[in-house]
């Protein structure tokens, strides 16, 4: 464990176009649930249906997304969840997305996802929190910021899972970089991914536990939630994907206070 921890934190040093930062585990063993922390539920989706249920969620981004053509084709609901696939269809790879955005907006509260994160390097799997105003202005209170409440990017490691927050889309975009959580086995099964998102901070929690706390581009306007299966911008990089590929979520919750 500590041999990877130092190979993380010196490839972060010796790397300026590295922009992540070195994996940790949780703050405490403490067990976190929204119940324990006042929340309330406000809204779900446990896809129990044969379809997406389109009073919730539309298909995100329809046509070319970096490597691949976002599509309807690639995003199924059975069996009791959502699957987000990354598909080839010869020499044409498909992903996927799908979001709240003129369904439901909120601000503040408990944000939730319990899921199964793809097999592969390559593509990533990524719950995350979006603003419609993002590009009109510099000033995230005012006018939001991208929350990345959980991607994994496979490469970095089998156990680990990346948050990060971006706000002032354009020519003075700003990030927190990478934030790194360390958890054993998160590759395998299914995990609940949350964030805790204040008037002056975010709180990041897998499983329960608290691995974050930022308190850098907080948003205090409504944003909508996605989920999607992401593709890099480089061929070279899904050189070891497998297709087809899936993220699996079987419910999102929204509490709030």
């Amino acid at each position: 464990m500590k041999r990877l921890f130092l190979f993380i934190s010196i490839l972060f040093l010796i790397s300026p176009s590295f922009s992540q930062r070195p994996a940790q585990g949780p703050m405490s063993k403490r067990h976190y649930t929204p119940k324990k922390l006042g929340y309330y539920l406000v809204w779900e989706d446990n896809f129990n249906g044969k379809q997406l249920d389109t009073t919730k969620w539309k298909v995100r981004g329809v046509g070319p997304r970096a490597l691949a053509y976002v599509t309807e084709e690639a995003v199924k609901v059975e069996d009791g969840y959502l699957k987000l696939y990354a598909l080839k269809k010869g020499d044409k790879m498909l992903g996927s997305a799908v979001s709240t955005q003129d369904r439901f907006m909120a601000k503040y509260g408990y944000f939730e996802c319990r899921a199964q994160l793809q097999k592969s390097p390559g593509v990533w799997a990524a719950f995350w929190i979006q603003s419609t105003k993002i590009s009109q202005g510099e000033d995230p209170k005012i006018y939001g910021a991208e929350i990345d409440i959980m991607e994994f990017f496979k490469k970095l490691g089998t156990d680990i899972v990346s948050h990060n927050i971006h706000w002032a889309y354009g020519p003075h975009q700003q990030s927190t970089h990478g934030y790194q959580s360390y958890l054993k086995g998160v590759s395998e099964g299914f995990h609940t991914f949350a964030l805790e998102w204040l008037p002056d901070k975010y709180i990041f929690y897998i499983d329960g536990y608290k691995f974050y706390e930022i308190t850098q581009g907080i948003s205090n306007i409504e944003e909508y939630m996605i989920l999607s299966m992401e593709y890099p911008n480089n061929s070279e990089e899904i050189a070891k994907t497998i297709f087809p590929d899936v993220f699996i979520v079987d419910y999102v919750k929204v509490y709030q206070k």
